[in-house]
């Protein structure tokens, strides 16, 4: 039987039809990327420069710079297309500023998030929501859809050591759109700014995004695939340490390993531990780039076999038992709390001899997660 699934209109094609209703008459700053498109492949810079209604003034780029192709800092900039001043949000500054901002009344935001805390696109939402604050503007997020659905998984970060890759008391995976984390941090953070979220019609928190009519535009230069995506939140929480997490290959993501590795012992030893909904193989590869450029790694190939049952923080932490046991002189644990920020979880993955106690010290953070964004939701 053929599963048909409702037509999924995106944020910014939402606003479209409506003629433009929530910004119609004001002056825009476009917070978006590469991501920003209509269904149609029309970019959102497109959308609303051509808008009769809406004066666009300026363009903010996030992460990897407004066409999605920059692995460092980004500069300021000009769009060549448009003429308009394209500020960047990651590189001198994370947060506009007071002069970047006086031509426009009204923040835009459209970029496609893949669903996990440390990647940076949610933080910079929560820094234009903190500037808007600041200097009297609103803030209208164009919702898209969370790719890897509405599950949330993982422990909170630290309290006290919240930071641009941990920008919000939230889960590892968060479960939410984007603009349902708007709603959620300007509640949470006492914001006074206007907000609105032009919210994703057809969605719903049980379809993936493979189940959606969207075509996949790499979110990032290393983010290749919805699959990658549902690891990242797992596999991407090592990535500071001294593994390759298979950036400079084909695959960023879906691999992991390092030289001093014995991948056929790893996938055994991973498999063993019996993750519901993967299968870990060994391989071999050279990364062209980024961590062990030109070296020869060994390690181990995820094969995703039921994303439903996935817990992909548990993979994660599975994975880090496993390197912490087996490999003592050789891999690094000094950066392994860097995207987890939780000292109570980094310190017992030294210790706890069954992940069911590991995973009983954050046990309660999804439950009261799920009660703190109830009335941010926007899908069922």
């Amino acid at each position: 039987m053929t599963i048909i699934h409702p037509k999924v209109i995106t944020g910014v094609e939402v606003l479209e039809r409506s003629g433009f209703e929530q910004i119609a008459g004001s002056r825009i700053g476009l917070v978006t990327n590469h991501t920003g498109i209509t269904t149609d492949g029309r970019s959102t810079v497109d959308v609303l420069c051509q808008a009769s209604n809406v004066a666009v003034t300026a363009l903010f780029g996030p992460e990897h710079g407004i066409r999605g192709v920059q692995d460092e800092a980004v500069d300021d900039g000009v769009d060549v297309k448009t003429g308009l001043p394209v500020y960047s949000l990651y590189g001198a500054r994370t947060k506009p500023t007071e002069e970047q901002c006086r031509a426009f009344e009204v923040f835009v935001y459209d970029i496609q998030d893949i669903g996990c805390r440390f990647y940076t696109y949610l933080s910079t939402l929560g820094n234009i929501l903190e500037a808007a604050h600041d200097l009297g503007k609103a803030v209208v997020v164009l919702d898209r859809p969370n790719p890897i659905g509405g599950d949330a998984a993982g422990p909170y970060p630290d309290h006290d050591r919240l930071s641009f890759t941990a920008y919000h008391k939230v889960p590892v995976r968060h479960g939410l759109s984007l603009g349902e984390l708007a709603k959620l941090i300007h509640k949470e953070r006492g914001l006074e700014c206007r907000l609105e979220v032009v919210p994703v019609h057809g969605w719903n928190r049980n379809l993936w995004f493979d189940e959606t009519n969207l075509i996949w535009t790499n979110p990032s230069p290393n983010m290749r695939s919805l699959y990658a995506a549902l690891l990242y939140p797992g596999v991407g929480l090592l990535e500071f340490t001294n593994i390759s997490v298979g950036r400079g290959t084909e695959r960023p993501f879906e691999l992991l390993g390092a030289p001093y590795i014995d991948g056929v012992g790893l996938a055994v030893g991973l498999n063993n531990r019996r993750i519901a909904g993967v299968q870990a193989m060994p391989v071999s590869f050279t990364p062209a780039s980024s961590v062990y450029s030109g070296e020869l790694c060994s390690g181990v190939a995820f094969t995703v076999t039921n994303r439903t049952v996935l817990d992909p923080i548990k993979l994660g932490f599975e994975l880090a038992r496993l390197l912490i046991r087996n490999y003592p002189g050789a891999y690094s644990t000094d950066k392994l709390d860097t995207l987890l920020v939780n000292d109570n979880i980094y310190r017992a993955l030294f210790n706890c001899e069954d992940f069911e106690d590991l995973r009983n010290l954050y046990a309660g953070d999804c439950p009261d997660f799920e009660r703190r964004c109830a009335s941010s939701k926007l899908y069922p």
